[in-house]
């Protein structure tokens, strides 16, 4: 089965006269700032001189810090709850694709791909998202659905390019819609990633005289083809292709056409 981050100057020069209607308290705070570290001399420490920065800078960037360190964890708690439900998306669609409910499980492993998509950085789940599409794949496959099964693959194997089983799975759909030559290219591939995989090596020997008879018959249908579309064109003037004959010259081996009755 498939598992499949202080004052202003101009301020403290009051007068006395300001001073004598003013709470005795007010008055020593204010007298205090006029003659250096009076109040420390006293024993306490004013709100200001503890708690308050004499540089406004200072204040605003640690509110900046503070919060880009919360945009960094809410990013943390996104990745987290994306990589979990994403996991569990592909966990039921494992479950589902043993149970050979196919359709039900290609909704599950699209479910965990958007989510995984979604995630504050989707490149960290590049594997996860590599199985998805491999699993979808492999879902296609057991429906018969060939072309899906190479869309898919292909997917996969951009995420992660020596993904084994997609190009397991890719070479399979394409020797099903008797794309020889590709399913070939797909079984080298594993044999570079895998020397000794025997059995891509005895596909790749079974396959190769399909792609040249292929070949073959894709060219004797090009060559129809052309004959027709001539026929076409020289039947309007009383002739047809087989009037034209190839003939070698034995001395330079070359060619010349040659009309013929």
């Amino acid at each position: 089965m498939v598992l499949i981050e202080q004052e202003p100057e101009h301020q403290q020069n009051h007068t006395k006269e300001s001073l004598v209607n003013l709470p005795k308290t007010a008055i020593s705070d204010s007298t205090t700032s006029d003659h250096g570290d009076a109040a420390s001399s006293d024993g306490f420490e004013t709100a200001s001189e503890r708690d308050l920065s004499d540089n406004p800078n200072e204040d605003a960037q640690g509110d900046l810090n503070d919060s880009a360190l919360d945009h960094q964890n809410d990013d943390a708690l996104k990745q987290q709850k994306a990589v979990t439900e994403a996991t569990e998306a592909k966990a039921e669609g494992n479950k589902l694709f043993g149970e050979a409910k196919y359709e039900e499980a290609l909704l599950q492993y699209d479910v965990a791909l958007s989510v995984a998509e979604s995630a504050s950085v989707p490149e960290e789940l590049n594997e996860l998202r590599s199985i998805c599409h491999s699993n979808r794949a492999v879902c296609f496959l057991k429906l018969g659905k060939y072309e899906n099964t190479i869309k898919e693959c292909t997917k996969a194997l951009e995420l992660n390019p020596t993904y084994m089983k997609a190009l397991v799975r890719r070479a399979e759909a394409h020797e099903k819609l008797e794309h020889f030559e590709e399913a070939i290219a797909d079984l080298k591939k594993i044999l570079e990633l895998d020397p000794s995989n025997n059995q891509a090596r005895k596909t790749i020997i079974r396959l190769e005289p399909l792609a040249a008879e292929k070949l073959e018959k894709m060219k004797e249908e090009m060559i129809g083809k052309l004959k027709e579309m001539g026929n076409s064109v020289l039947g309007r003037f009383g002739m047809n292709i087989d009037n034209f004959k190839a003939v070698k010259d034995p001395n330079t081996g070359s060619y010349s056409i040659q009309f013929q009755r």
